[in-house]
């Protein structure tokens, strides 16, 4: 089984996917980390290369290679990725949803005004200069994506569940919430 795990940005997606990956004992691949990595090497924020990459497809590219080739050669993994839905076609896709102020707040809270985790993501004086810098990036994501591969990830029509993580209590309860629903689907076995 591969499971993908897309949505907005600030809706815990790195941090579900990894602890689905261990609950489940699976692999964990995250592209957003390996296109913060690619950013890092090039010198720039993961918006900056996002921004360049609206002209450049090598930035995107490269990532959903590496990704589509996951997808054809392993299985029993969790991969965390907006578009990862759409170069695993044949995985159960995930979406986490939410509300922007919320979604800005844990950004604000985990990197914004402290040591970010990643050197790509920028720090955010206040939690409006969060939610600025997401639309953004969902604004630059859905240029590329639409350009380069003629798709929207925020069409609910792609996924087989979503989940809206605005009040739920952490990652943690989004994955057991997941968890369960993937169990009501017959998807996991009781």
């Amino acid at each position: 089984m591969i499971i993908t795990i897309s949505g907005v940005p600030g809706s815990g997606k790195t941090t579900v996917a990894k602890i689905l990956a261990e609950r489940l004992g699976m692999k964990f691949y995250s592209m957003g980390d390996l296109r913060g990595k690619m950013a890092t090497e090039r010198g720039l924020t993961i918006d900056e290369l996002n921004k360049l990459g609206e002209t450049e497809a090598f930035t995107d590219n490269d990532v959903d290679t590496y990704q589509t080739k996951l997808g054809q050669t392993e299985d029993n993994f969790v991969i965390e990725g907006r578009l990862s839905w759409h170069f695993i076609p044949h995985s159960f896709k995930i979406f986490l949803e939410c509300d922007e102020k919320e979604a800005a707040r844990r950004i604000f809270l985990s990197k914004g005004h402290s040591s970010a985790d990643r050197k790509d993501e920028p720090l955010y004086a206040t939690i409006e200069e969060a939610a600025e810098v997401i639309r953004q990036r969902i604004t630059s994501d859905n240029l590329r994506y639409n350009k380069y591969y003629g798709v929207r990830y925020q069409d609910k029509k792609n996924y087989d569940l979503i989940i809206d993580t605005t009040n739920l209590k952490g990652a943690k309860a989004t994955a057991e919430t997941i968890l369960e629903k993937m169990e009501e689907l017959a998807v996991l076995k009781k």
